[in-house]
């Protein structure tokens, strides 16, 4: 503002003297609210407005100011501006080239719009001046006091607004003209700007401004704060950097090397010493030359610095040497396991190859069992055998891809799939690697990590498996792969294709007897403080333990029984003294409690209508009973038990192959027209399905309709048709099993499974009798037949004779 403009400004007697005309132009202000007494420069372009000023200059120039209430609208009506504004004077006006206008006006009083006079060329009103209510009182004073404090601390904390500002409110001893002064220089909403001017209370005023300083002093005060740590930051990082240009500038002088340069010296020889492929170790070299050009406090050195440290700190040429004397390998598998066989041969069979072609591939193996046949434990053993690290991980219950991939390093904190962190854990690039529980995987929408596995277990892809966050090629073909899985159907089909499979089935009675004296009571005893003279074993002891403490297909409720006399017996030496206890057959309730488990079977059996089954499950086979009963209705076949619903057609079959068959059976042909048929098979609480049972229902049906009850120790198998044909099932091996832990001796199996049991160990063959049925005719003739076979008999006999006199182990 010029000396001229300051010259021009009238003063607060003139203005008041000054006379306000009734009717006065309107120039709408947009963003911009005039108060009273205020002299503020404006820009006029449109060309309504222009005409205004031009009119208003050369007559009193005298003109209302009136805020819009939208400003982006170009051409406003009456409608589109407020009805309280303030007359001004224009003190100054400059035309510029652009046709446009700067003038200075000066504001002068309050005024409302009464009525719009004229819209063209531009707008007029008739005003009526408004005046302010002032209420002179103490808290008048306070409220203007305040508000001139906090104007000053605004002032002194702003940097657009000028000092001068602080002294013009410290020397406005009017409460109202001070609002309005401190009201024009705060930045404020076009809104709460109008509403103070609209404000004719000087003490509602100042309440107004007091809550709007407080607020804007809030954010001056938080916007200093952030300011002055950033500052601070600044100077630190601005400091160490001249601290470290003048350290480097000595150590130049002294001929030394400074840490930075050491680092990289040292990361371009590990990456020679590492032996990487060639891209891998291209990949490497860039990756250093970008680190070298990258100031330590970059965001990106850390990411950068981390990821060379995984591509030299990976195995890329170190192996382990197998280890290929096959006697000392099968003396191993044999030490850590018992029997397994198969599993054993196909480790030899390995070596035996290694041994004739060095440069083989690794098998990818599948272990498929029930749980605790030890599985993982004998992944550690074949680790041991071949002399090779050993690595597992655990899949169950893995979600995301990036777990076998890994993560892209764009992604904060990451890192290498389990793969790749497995392989720097093992220290080489052939080591056993155990994926353990692979069944158990599961996909959402973060991916489907069984899909990552297909490249991991295909010997022609993961020469060159990339994982995400290394993302250059890493060779896994030297690394044996084994899968452990307690069911094969839930693994996808494309994955279980690539794996070799070797079924564990669960152990018998006397492989159960032969692992615990050999494997569980000595590491039980060894875990407890105790030898063999603290306590002994007898055979039997071990065998009721296994028959009435036990039902499954692993040993691992086996253990924790051992485990549970043994505390005992540590318990007693800790509260009398040493001890030399021997548990017999007869102690076994005295340390465990009463059975758990019973041969109920020839009790189910006793009477007409109960058949028993065989089943597969997850955890090695079981029995099942099939229970039948009849009662007054028509023409019902009530099913429970929570069945399937191939276990459910198989029921209506079997009940129609009956009532087809009923003369054949001396059955009444019109037995269901006047009964309702109920088959149950307990445990309701556990679901059951599939239609191997088909045969158990029919049996179950015939004893109930003939009366005639099934025999005790006889179990059964297979499918029927409704021609009355047994066709073969699945799990044969684990069934058969099943039935020898639960005291079956006669099991009926389809003609077409007889080739499953070549599996099945010699001694439950010997044990169990077979008969292999073709026709549900010969299941029933086996099912309702007296005779036992002797021979068999007699031989359980004379062994349960044999362990009757064994001594204590």
């Amino acid at each position: 503002m010029t000396e001229e403009d300051l010259t021009s400004i009238k003063s607060e007697e003139e203005v008041k003297r000054t006379e306000i005309p009734r009717e006065v132009p309107i120039l709408p202000l947009r963003d911009t609210v005039i108060y009273p007494f205020m002299v503020t420069p404006l820009v006029v372009a449109r060309p309504k407005s222009v005409q205004l000023i031009n009119d208003v200059v050369v007559g009193d120039r005298i003109l209302g100011l009136v805020a819009q209430k939208q400003a982006e609208i170009e051409d406003p009506t009456p409608d589109d501006i407020y009805q309280y504004g303030t007359v001004a004077t224009v003190l100054k006006m400059l035309k510029f080239p652009d046709g446009s206008l700067r003038v200075l006006v000066q504001g002068m009083r309050r005024i409302q719009i009464v009525k719009v006079t004229q819209t063209e060329p531009y707008f007029k009103a008739i005003v009526r001046p408004l005046e302010e209510i002032v209420e002179p009182s103490t808290e008048l004073d306070a409220l203007a006091n305040t508000v001139s404090s906090l104007f000053q601390r605004v002032v002194n904390m702003s940097p657009h607004l000028p000092d001068e500002l602080s002294v013009a409110a410290m020397n406005t001893p009017d409460p109202g003209r001070l609002a309005d002064l401190v009201a024009s220089n705060l930045t404020l909403p076009t809104e709460e700007k109008q509403a103070l001017l609209e404000e004719l209370n000087v003490k509602k005023r100042l309440e107004k401004l007091v809550v709007h300083l407080n607020r804007l002093l809030e954010v001056l005060e938080m916007s200093s704060k952030i300011q002055d740590q950033v500052q601070s930051e600044l100077s630190k990082s601005q400091r160490e950097y001249f601290l470290r240009e003048q350290l480097k500038a000595i150590q130049k002088e002294l001929g030394m090397e400074d840490e930075r340069t050491a680092e990289i010296k040292e990361l371009r020889e590990k990456i020679k010493q590492a032996k990487m492929p060639e891209e891998a170790e291209k990949e490497a070299l860039r990756e250093l030359d970008r680190l070298a050009k990258m100031p330590p406090g970059a965001a990106e050195y850390t990411v950068a610095r981390t990821y060379l440290d995984w591509l030299v700190s990976l195995p890329w040429s170190v192996s382990t040497e197998d280890n290929l004397d096959i006697k000392r390998a099968k003396k191993i598998l044999d030490e850590d396991h018992y029997d397994l066989e198969r599993v054993k041969e196909r480790i030899l069979e390995f070596l035996a190859v290694r041994k004739l072609k060095q440069d083989m591939k690794g098998p990818i193996l599948a272990f498929v069992g029930p749980p605790g046949v030890g599985k993982t434990s004998l992944g550690r053993s074949i680790a041991r055998a071949l002399g090779r690290k050993f690595v597992r991980i655990s899949l169950g219950g893995v979600r995301d891809e990036a777990e076998i991939r890994g993560h892209r390093r764009t992604y904060i904190g990451a890192l290498p799939g389990r793969i790749i962190r497995g392989l720097r854990t093992a220290g080489s690039n052939n080591p056993v690697f155990m994926l353990d529980e692979v069944d158990k995987l599961g996909a959402d929408f973060r991916g489907d990590p069984s899909s990552a596995l297909l490249e991991v277990l295909d010997p022609e892809q993961n020469n060159s498996f990339t994982d995400h966050y290394l993302d250059v090629p890493f060779d896994l073909s030297k690394v044996m792969f084994i899968c452990t899985a307690n069911v094969l159907d839930t693994i996808p089909p494309a994955l279980r294709d690539r794996m070799e499979v070797l079924e564990l089935p669960g152990y018998t009675e006397e492989e159960k007897l032969a692992i615990a004296f050999r494997y569980l009571i000595p590491r039980q005893l060894e875990q407890h403080g105790l030898t063999a003279e603290n306590l002994r074993f007898q055979k039997r002891a071990v065998r009721r333990i296994i028959r009435e403490y036990t039902r499954e297909a692993g040993l691992r409720n086996l253990e924790r029984e051992i485990a549970n006399v043994c505390r005992k017996v540590a318990k007693k030496i800790a509260l009398e003294g040493p001890t030399a206890e021997v548990l017999t057959y007869a102690k076994v309730p005295e340390y465990l409690g009463p059975p758990r488990y019973y041969y109920e079977i020839a009790e189910r059996t006793s009477e007409p209508g109960v058949a028993t089954g065989l089943a597969w499950t997850p955890s090695g086979g079981d029995i099942l009973f099939v229970e039948a009963t009849r009662m007054p209705g028509s023409k019902q076949l009530i099913l429970t038990g929570q069945l399937g619903d191939v276990m459910r057609e198989s029921a209506q079959a079997a009940l129609s192959w009956v009532r087809s068959h009923a003369l054949d059976l001396r059955i009444d042909e019109r037995f269901f027209d006047r009964y309702d048929i109920h088959v149950h098979v307990p445990a309701g609480a556990i679901p059951k399905d599939g239609p191997s049972a088909g045969v158990t229902i029919v049996t179950a049906l015939v004893s109930l309709l003939t009366g005639r009850p099934v025999r005790s120790d006889l179990a059964m198998t297979g499918e029927i048709t409704l021609r009355g044909k047994v066709l073969p099932v699945g799990g044969i091996k684990e069934k058969v099993l099943a039935a020898h832990r639960a005291g079956i001796r006669t099991v009926v199996l389809p003609k077409r499974n007889k080739k499953d049991l070549e599996e099945v160990p010699k001694e439950v063959l010997e044990d169990i009798e077979f008969h292999y049925v073709d026709r549900v005719e010969q299941v029933l003739r086996v099912a309702f037949a007296k005779k036992k076979s002797k021979r068999k008999a007699a031989s359980r006999k004379a062994a349960a004779e044999r362990e009757a006199a064994e001594p204590a182990s």
